[in-house]
């Protein structure tokens, strides 16, 4: 009888606490946080885009034991030491591309060990060893330092992190040495005005609105642990935490790069800031309070998957013109191209525009390239009928900038124009450079032409961003005729090499 009344009476207990916790603000908490998982998991077609990795491995996704990486994920802590890492700060990353490797040798082991001078050859006592610790299998930080920063540089990846926070704390996660996933204390009322308040997740160092705060509050009380999922392609962003999404596929600005063009006048001439470099390192950035971290896992993302990313983002209204069998869709020099395993090439030693039937005004190309080495191509825009498309309408070159620099200084001639490099627009204006894939590698190229403004994104990162009734013309070594037409025929022109097209979608935009 005794031991009935104990079972009831425990029972009775259990029940209460589970009542009582129950209606308390957390677990009300972690209720939202497990309803908003559901809906991230059952939403639309893009957060399923975004999150699709996660979804294909379930569970797997998900660390099983600390420190030990889920399926597809490698572990950048081991949580024994901290090989692997160096200690570097908010400087621009080029700063430490542009040392010569025993110099970048010689850095790194200061900036773990100690040794570091300043500008009047003191040694500053800024190093990993003195401000980071690894204990119980946890990075810890004293809120002081350098910044914990991968020897790996990576381009496109997904990213997997915990964190755990006190008061004050201050920090972010540096995606290819850029500015940041920024982490703080929401509580902290003398940063309100900075945003502070509306949580952790958000790219708080972007120029612009897009992406600079996140969607959601989602931080977590001291003492618990958070958790990030981040994705990178191209210069584009998504950021998970703690299962919600609170930045979705936003443009990351390069934060050195507007830095350095601070006070500076637009150019006339459209020219794009740098945008964020194409592989960099992981940085943990921390100050003004200690701060815990472990499963730091990594996925790199291949480029047929960020391909199939990129594919699938704002698709509709587009229309593939490469039926993968002959070019029945295509006018102009049908004889100089050829459906290869059901690619548009065109054939050596051939070339010519290879133009649509139909004429265009503002439009979106979407098209999926593979160069062989120093091969040539170009998109035209807006040529008329019997024109050239570099003279007579508009061509964005399609190029293997390096293997055509090396065949033309190895033939003795110059390297190629400013403007003739890849994803340029020619005889006008140069594109920024380093975002194309190694030859033999497919490309994902976005240009849209509407009104006056021009734009060609390659792989996921804005190259070029233009007004074309800024442009100066008096500059140019010839004005194409496309600059000042409000329409006409797109497709390829052909420069004899066997550059291959598997997708050439056009969608109109506004008519």
């Amino acid at each position: 009888m005794t031991r009935i009344l104990l079972s009831l009476l425990l029972a009775t207990l259990t029940l209460i606490g589970s009542t009582n916790l129950a209606a308390g603000p957390l677990s009300k908490m972690r209720q939202r946080g497990t309803q908003r998982i559901k809906t991230l998991r059952t939403g639309n077609t893009l957060q399923a885009s975004v999150t699709k990795s996660s979804k294909e491995q379930g569970d797997a996704a998900m660390p099983t034991k600390v420190n030990m990486p889920p399926q597809g994920f490698v572990s950048l802590f081991h949580g024994k030491n901290l090989t692997g890492w160096y200690g570097w700060g908010t400087q621009d990353p080029n700063d430490f591309i542009n040392m010569s490797p025993e110099e970048q040798i010689d850095y790194k082991k200061k900036s773990i060990a100690g040794g570091i001078l300043n500008k009047k050859g003191v040694d500053v006592g800024d190093h990993i060893n003195a401000h980071w610790r690894v204990e119980d299998n946890e990075i810890v930080n004293d809120g002081k330092g350098l910044y914990l920063t991968t020897d790996q540089e990576y381009g496109d990846f997904e990213l997997l992190v915990d964190y755990k926070m006190q008061p004050l704390g201050d920090s972010g996660i540096y995606l290819r040495g850029i500015p940041q996933v920024q982490i703080w204390d929401s509580t902290e009322e003398k940063k309100f005005k900075l945003g502070a308040d509306r949580g952790s997740g958000g790219l708080w160092n972007n120029k612009r609105e897009e992406g600079k705060h996140p969607l959601a509050l989602m931080d977590r009380p001291f003492g618990e642990w958070n958790n990030f999922r981040i994705k990178m392609i191209g210069e584009r962003v998504t950021v998970e935490l703690n299962g919600e999404t609170v930045v979705r596929n936003a443009v990351m600005d390069n934060f050195f790069a507007h830095r350095k063009n601070k006070g500076k006048k637009n150019k006339a001439d459209g020219f794009l800031v740098d945008p964020v470099p194409p592989r960099g390192p992981i940085q943990l950035q921390t100050h003004g309070s200690e701060i815990r971290w472990r499963n730091i896992f990594i996925r790199e993302i291949s480029p047929s998957e960020a391909n199939e990313f990129l594919r699938s983002q704002n698709s509709n209204g587009f229309v593939e013109l490469n039926n993968g069998q002959d070019l029945s869709n295509w006018q102009g020099a049908t004889d100089s191209y050829a459906i290869h395993e059901g690619n548009i090439t065109c054939k050596p030693g051939k070339g010519g525009d290879l133009l649509t039937k139909e004429s265009f005004g503002n439009a979106a190309i979407r098209i999926e390239f593979r160069l062989p080495t120093a091969g040539n191509n170009g998109i035209a825009l807006r040529v008329p009928d019997g024109g050239h498309s570099a003279h007579d309408g508009m061509e964005i070159q399609v190029i293997d900038d390096a293997g055509y620099n090396a065949r033309r200084t190895s033939a003795g001639k110059s390297k190629l124009k400013d403007y003739q490099h890849h994803g340029s627009l020619y005889f006008c204006v140069g594109a920024k450079q380093g975002y194309l894939r190694p030859t033999g590698e497919w490309n994902f190229e976005e240009i849209v032409i509407q009104d006056q403004k021009l734009t060609v994104t390659l792989n996921g990162t804005c190259i070029l961003d233009v007004q074309l009734d800024a442009l100066n013309r008096n500059e140019m070594d010839h004005v194409p005729g496309g600059l000042d037409r409000k329409d006409g025929y797109v497709g390829l022109a052909g420069h004899n090499d066997p550059v291959e097209f598997r997708s050439f979608k056009v969608k109109r935009i506004d008519e």
